[in-house]
């Protein structure tokens, strides 16, 4: 393996509470949330009438003019993918092909196209009902039976050709690369909310054994709609007490947490090589020093109830980092407010930093944006490393009674400050047992 070292260079997120790096940033310390009853459908046939929605994503502001025909066949995943690209390359101070063309940014790119790769975490993109179901419509027979003879000589002509490329996991990427130019080594992750931080780990290992220079990295999913509600429902997930007061629903670690709020969301990180970083000057966030990962083989669908997968991640990644775990002084926690799944985490923290477990601060976003899915463990990165370098923690919403069974010390009621070295973010998916750890590391002067 390589020595080159890997920095964070830049942060996208969009959010329901924000979309920019400092929006979300400045929502999450006044204690804003973004949960609230659905409005981009009628849920009141779900047992769960919440989420986080995204307000205001206007495309023509991510990409170039003469990409703008393309929107037309990006599924809201890819929307928001191509949003928080767009808001961490610029965030970066990058020269990419996307800036240059809609002339934010002058002179030649400052970065080697062929060197610049992309690793995003994606969800299964639910198809769009309505455009559907139009379709569908006119596909059926004189008795009004769906007929599949109709639907191949006169339903699906009633869908653009190219209605499959909205659909499929890897368009995230797709456009993402074409909008920045992107060349080097690109991959699409499709684990679950344990996507992001599989994603970011890879781009981390790409540029650390010289394949790329820098890489955008992360994930992005919406499951506002309502197969991502209903498929939540049926597995038994949501909370499903708070359609009165949404923003009180999401409670992580807390004693009355009750179940996951589904909401949409998105973060890319630039990462980049250190030595590139300087040259061109670049602000750096962080450092990540290391990266593990780990299954859980207790069961696709129930979370270990001592948290093995958790714990193993956790040390694999200060196994890589060189750290041990009294030196931690943050983790950023999923926290989703599922029961089960929360008192897994919490426990598989506990085990793998030892005595720390119970005293290192923990960040836990969830009560304030619900859960985004493939999305939600780059925007769990990339807060925890504006915390590193900001100096201060934001408090979890909702979490002010700490479950004593999880016992882990949630920064909560107000911001902390703090001077924190090494944290480690932790992220697992709700289903399929894949477990991630990354390991951030304070940038000394």
């Amino acid at each position: 393996m390589s020595s080159r070292r890997v920095v964070v260079t830049g942060i996208g997120l969009v959010t329901p509470i924000g979309i920019g790096t400092e929006s979300v940033w400045n929502a999450l310390l006044e204690g804003k949330c973004g949960i609230r009853r659905l409005t981009a459908f009628d849920p009141s046939g779900f047992e769960s009438q919440i989420g986080g929605e995204i307000d205001s994503l206007v495309m023509k502001n991510y990409v170039p003019r003469s990409y703008l025909k393309s929107t037309k066949v990006m599924a809201r995943d890819i929307e928001i993918a191509v949003a928080a690209a767009y808001e961490a390359v610029k965030d970066a101070g990058l020269k990419t092909k996307c800036l240059i063309e809609r002339g934010e940014v002058q002179g030649p790119p400052n970065v080697d196209s062929t060197r610049l790769g992309a690793n995003i975490g994606a969800g299964l993109i639910c198809a769009d009902l309505t455009e559907l179901a139009g379709a569908l419509a006119t596909a059926v027979d004189e008795s009004g039976r769906f007929s599949i003879r109709k639907w191949g000589s006169e339903g699906m002509n009633n869908l653009t050709p190219l209605w499959l490329l909205k659909f499929l996991p890897n368009m995230l990427s797709c456009h993402v690369t074409i909008v920045h130019d992107a060349q080097a080594p690109s991959n699409t992750i499709t684990c679950g909310e344990a996507s992001s931080h599989l994603a970011i780990g890879e781009a981390f290992r790409t540029i650390a054994r010289g394949a790329a220079d820098v890489c955008i990295c992360g994930g992005a999913e919406s499951k506002i709609n309502p197969m991502g509600l209903m498929r939540q429902q049926l597995l038994k997930r949501l909370t499903t007490r708070h359609n009165d007061k949404p923003q009180q629903a999401c409670r992580p670690f807390d004693v009355d947490r009750n179940g996951i709020v589904i909401s949409e969301g998105g973060g890319l990180l630039i990462l980049e090589e250190l030595e590139h970083a300087r040259r061109r000057g670049a602000r750096v966030y962080c450092e990540v020093a290391g990266f593990g990962a780990s299954n859980n083989t207790h069961s696709w669908y129930e979370p270990h109830p001592e948290g093995a997968g958790i714990a193993l991640a956790i040390r694999k990644a200060l196994d890589d980092a060189n750290l041990k775990p009294d030196e931690i002084e943050l983790v950023g926690a999923f926290g989703s407010g599922a029961v089960a799944h929360d008192l897994s985490e919490a426990r598989g923290i506990r085990a793998a930093l030892n005595a720390r477990g119970s005293a290192v601060p923990v960040l836990a976003i969830k009560g304030a944006i619900g859960n985004n899915g493939a999305g939600s463990g780059a925007i769990d990165l990339g807060i925890a490393a504006l915390c590193i370098s900001q100096g201060i923690v934001p408090p979890a919403l909702n979490a002010d009674r700490v479950d004593p069974e999880c016992g882990l010390n949630v920064v909560a009621g107000q911001p902390l400050k703090a001077t924190i070295r090494n944290a480690v973010s932790t992220a697992y998916a709700l289903s399929g047992g894949q477990n991630a750890a990354l390991v951030l590391k304070r940038m000394e002067a």
